[in-house]
């Protein structure tokens, strides 16, 4: 069996250990082979398939695809206090998605806030408080 068929087989069965450890030993950032490239967005989904959001984390720190994908999945999750933290920090799509978050629950003063409070002059977050405020017929 292939390496691909087996990591397949592996991420089916939720054995991460073995679908991280196959995917991981052939993916590479901005790699000129497409497949490395996509075998390292592979490993960005299974770490977050297996709440391995340490290792996510930290690889947030230098790969521009674990921190989409960590903010991404925070969103997804609901934790705006996980997306306000990494947007204190200065990562403005965390920002961007505490604002999304925050739009659809309904509470577009705090998400207001949000951006004054974290990065005033964010020109992207204030529009996307303004946009995401009319979409929603919202006026607060």
């Amino acid at each position: 069996m292939e390496w691909r068929e087996q990591a397949q087989a592996a991420e089916k069965i939720s054995d991460w250990d073995a679908a991280i450890a196959l995917v991981s030993a052939r993916a590479e950032c901005y790699s000129t082979d497409f497949l490395a490239h996509d075998n390292h967005l592979w490993h960005m989904d299974l770490l977050v398939h297996a709440h391995r959001f340490e290792q996510l984390t930290e690889l947030a720190l230098t790969d521009v695809h674990a921190r989409r994908r960590l903010n991404r999945s925070l969103h997804e999750r609901g934790l705006d206090a996980a997306l306000r933290h990494r947007a204190e920090a200065g990562d403005s799509s965390a920002l961007y998605h505490l604002v999304k978050l925050l739009c659809g629950r309904d509470q577009l003063q705090e998400a207001h806030e949000a951006v004054e409070c974290l990065d005033p002059e964010n020109e992207c977050a204030h529009q996307l408080v303004a946009d995401l405020r009319t979409a929603s017929g919202g006026t607060r």
